[in-house]
């Protein structure tokens, strides 16, 4: 028996070029798996195959619009027949929105803008890949929310409500597939500030919070209040969530399915 947690499996990553799709990739890789990743951005996309190249890893990589469900499609169905299936899929794109601004200033836009673009991305990419799962061999989607799913606080109003979406959405898909034998498994991480994961979209998406507060994004984040908003008293690293990741896709937790992966650091308490 291989000591690998994912050998001969075959995964899908969309926003594989991005701070958490590109660390779950890389571990991925390294515990066996063929990755294959797709992004909008190719340079993104090239950085972490060569990565994973470099460390003796099999990667593919693809510039796929995850919001053309004809390009999803098209792409899932070329990997199935390369690859002989899909295994394990998740969905890491990130849609950039509001957090912070209150209803009284919040415009139907910004609202909207999370729950249709995390949402509609979510949809199209779990409808390409579970025809290509399961029956022999078991098959594996995560999705990934956050604490907003869960949280009463203002400023949220439409990241909360996508994030409670996506978790709703990875509980009713489980009981669809399970017959199919097909898992789905969402994950929860907070707010994460190491790596790339620290750059120009975590900044932007929380500087309306930030000034509400009086901080700057690095005092809320690194050890200011969100952190010690937390049972931890830390934020989740990329490393804490693509290990997790890479556990749950593997058949050690072959019983586990509609269910959240907690790992907020205990910001949330189920």
């Amino acid at each position: 028996m291989s000591g690998l947690l994912l050998e001969g499996k075959n995964a899908v990553i969309y926003g594989g070029g991005g701070a958490i799709g590109g660390a779950v990739a890389r571990v991925f890789a390294r515990e066996g798996a063929r990755v294959f990743i797709a992004g909008r951005t190719r340079a993104a996309l090239d950085v972490v195959a060569r990565d994973i190249a470099d460390a003796g890893g099999k990667v593919e990589i693809a510039q796929v619009d995850v919001a053309d469900q004809h390009a999803v499609e098209e792409h899932a169905d070329a990997v199935a027949a390369a690859a002989g299936g899909i295994d394990i899929a998740l969905n890491a794109v990130s849609v950039m929105h509001d957090q912070g601004t209150l209803l009284a200033d919040l415009s139907l836009e910004e609202f909207m803008r999370p729950i249709d673009g995390f949402l509609r991305t979510l949809f199209v990419t779990s409808k390409a890949v579970a025809r290509h799962m399961g029956r022999g061999r078991p098959g594996v989607i995560l999705t990934l929310s956050e604490p907003g799913a869960k949280l009463a606080v203002g400023g949220i109003l439409g990241h909360g409500v996508s994030a409670a979406g996506k978790e709703a959405f990875s509980r009713i898909l489980a009981a669809e597939l399970a017959p199919a034998n097909i898992r789905v498994i969402g994950i929860r991480p907070h707010a994460v500030v190491d790596g790339p994961a620290a750059g120009s979209y975590t900044k932007e998406l929380f500087t309306n919070a930030a000034a509400a507060a009086g901080q700057s994004v690095e005092e809320l984040l690194d050890g200011g209040a969100m952190a010690q908003g937390t049972l931890l008293k830390r934020l989740p690293t990329l490393s804490d969530i693509a290990e997790t990741a890479a556990f749950l896709a593997s058949d050690r937790v072959g019983t586990m399915t509609g269910t959240i992966a907690n790992l907020s650091a205990g910001a949330l308490v189920d």
